[in-house]
C-alpha cells in the first residue's frame, strides 16, 4: 500500500486527522494544552492532512489548529471548509448555512484569520444550500483560487449529480462524506464519480462515530451536548439491536490481528487508492492506533465477510434525525435500514 495518497495537488498521509472532536460535537473537549499534544503528536506519527471547518466550535477549532501547526505549515496540507458557519442572532450563535457568494468569501477570510495563514491548500463547501445554485457557490470558490486565497476546492455530502455540475465550474479536488462499513452511502455513485473526475474521497466518521471501535457500549453515557445523543442510530432501541453485530465483528479483528478501530480504517483503505479516511480522537492512544491501521493487510475474503456483516441492510437507524437528513445532497438506498 502506497505511503502517501493524491488530493488534488498534493500528496498526503493515507490517513488523515479529523480536528472536530477537538472543539465540538462529542461532548466535553479536551483542554487546550491536551489537544496541542494531540496534534503535535500527530505531525510526529506522520499524518499531513489536517482537516477542520468555521462550524467546529464557531470558529474555535480553526484557532486552535492555526495556532499549532502554524510553526509546521509548510510540513502539511490544511483543509477547511466555508458555507456553514456559526452567526451572531439576538439570542445567541446558531449554526447557518449559507452557499451566497458574499457569505463564502467571508467565511473564507475569517478562516485565513483563524488560521494564521496566507492559503488554505483545500477549501471544502460544507453544505451546499438549495437556494443557491451549486455554480454560484463554486464560483465564488473559484473567485477565491483566483486571488490566491485557496489553492484548491472541494464538496462535503454531495451527491454524484451535484458534484459533476460543481466540477463544470471549476476542478473538485476533493469530496467529503461519511463513509465506513455502516455508512454505505457513497457506494451507490459518489465514489465512482470522483474517480471519473480524479478527485479524492475524503471519508469521514470512519470508525462509525466510535461503534466500530467496540468501545461504546452504552448510549447512556453520551452527554446532553454530544450529537450523537439526536442520531438515530444511537436511540437506545436502535443501538442496542446494531451492538449485535460488534461480537461477529470483533472476531474478525482478532483473526486479522488488530483493533476493531484499525479494521474499520483498513477496509476503507483496501476499497480504493483515491480514498482518505480521516479519524478523529481526543486520545493518544486512539491516535497511535489509527495511524498504525495503514500497514494492516486484509485479504478479499476478510473484506467481502466484513461488508455481509455490517452495511446498510444490517444497521438499525438512520444517519440523521429529519432536519439533517434534509441538509445533505447525497443519495440514498432505496431500502429499508
Amino acid at each position: 500500500m502506497s505511503s502517501h495518497r493524491p488530493i488534488g495537488p498534493f500528496q498526503v498521509s493515507p490517513i488523515g486527522l479529523g480536528c472536530m472532536n477537538l472543539s465540538h460535537a462529542y461532548g466535553a473537549p479536551p483542554s487546550a494544552e491536551e489537544a496541542e499534544r494531540l496534534l503535535l503528536t500527530a505531525l510526529d506519527l506522520g499524518v499531513t492532512l489536517f482537516d477542520t471547518a468555521a462550524l467546529y466550535g464557531f470558529g474555535a477549532n480553526e484557532t486552535l489548529v492555526g495556532k499549532v501547526l502554524k510553526p509546521h505549515r509548510q510540513r502539511i496540507t490544511l483543509c477547511s471548509k466555508g458555507g456553514m458557519a456559526g452567526v451572531q442572532f439576538p439570542d445567541g450563535l446558531k449554526r447557518v448555512i449559507d452557499g451566497r457568494p458574499e457569505a463564502i468569501r467571508r467565511n473564507c477570510e475569517d478562516s485565513l484569520r483563524r488560521l494564521q495563514t496566507d492559503v488554505i491548500d483545500l477549501y471544502y463547501l460544507h453544505r451546499w444550500d438549495k437556494t443557491v445554485p451549486i455554480e454560484d457557490s463554486v464560483g465564488a470558490m473559484s473567485d477565491l483560487v483566483q486571488r490566491g486565497m485557496v489553492r484548491s476546492i472541494g464538496l462535503s455530502e454531495a451527491s454524484a449529480a451535484t458534484l459533476r455540475r460543481a466540477h463544470a465550474v471549476h476542478t473538485i479536488s476533493a469530496v467529503q462524506t461519511e463513509y465506513s462499513l455502516w455508512t454505505r452511502n457513497p457506494e451507490i455513485a459518489v465514489l465512482q464519480a470522483c474517480q471519473d473526475i480524479g478527485a479524492a474521497f475524503v471519508a469521514f466518521s470512519p470508525v462509525a462515530r466510535a461503534f466500530l471501535t467496540g468501545k461504546l457500549t452504552d448510549v447512556a453515557t453520551l452527554g446532553a451536548k454530544d450529537i450523537r445523543a439526536g442520531m438515530p442510530r444511537f436511540a437506545p432501541d436502535n443501538y442496542a439491536a446494531n451492538l449485535k453485530l460488534l461480537p461477529g465483528y470483533q472476531r474478525m479483528a482478532d483473526e486479522v490481528g488488530c483493533t476493531p478501530a484499525q479494521l474499520a480504517l483498513a477496509w476503507l483503505l483496501h476499497k480504493a487508492p483515491h480514498i482518505i479516511p480521516i479519524p478523529g480522537t481526543t486520545r493518544l492512544e486512539h491516535l497511535e492506533d489509527n495511524m498504525a491501521a495503514s500497514r494492516i493487510p486484509l485479504s478479499a475474503d476478510v473484506i467481502a465477510r466484513m461488508e455481509v456483516h455490517i452495511n446498510q441492510n444490517t444497521v438499525v437507524g438512520e444517519r440523521y434525525n429529519p432536519q439533517g437528513t434534509g441538509e445533505v445532497d447525497t443519495e440514498v438506498f432505496a431500502v429499508p435500514r
